[in-house]
C-alpha cells in the first residue's frame, strides 16, 4: 500500500512539473501570436522575417515547441522587437 501511494505521488509531482514546464510554453506562445497579430503578420511573413519555417511558428504558438536562445533572437528580430518583449506576458 504505501509504494502505491508513492508511487502515486512521484507521478503527481512529474505532472505538476511538467504543467509548470509547460505554462511557459503556453504563456510564450500566446504572446507571440499577440505579437504577430499585432503586426498583421500571418505565420508564413513572420516565418520568412525571422528565418525560421512556418510550421516552427505554429508549434511554437501553439505551446508544441521548446524553443532555443537562438530562436528567440530571431523571432525578435523578425518581429523587429527586443527579446525582453517576448517574455511579458
Amino acid at each position: 500500500m504505501l509504494t502505491c501511494l508513492h508511487t502515486i505521488s512521484i507521478i503527481i509531482l512529474k505532472k505538476l512539473t511538467m504543467h509548470n514546464q509547460n505554462s511557459i510554453l503556453v504563456q510564450f506562445g500566446k504572446n507571440v501570436s499577440k505579437l504577430r497579430k499585432n503586426q498583421d503578420l500571418s505565420q508564413e511573413q513572420l516565418a520568412h522575417k525571422s528565418g525560421l519555417h512556418r510550421t516552427h511558428i505554429w508549434m511554437i504558438e501553439r505551446a508544441e515547441r521548446n524553443i532555443t536562445l537562438l530562436n528567440i533572437d530571431k523571432l525578435a528580430k523578425g518581429l523587429e522587437i527586443s527579446i525582453d518583449e517576448l517574455f511579458r506576458f
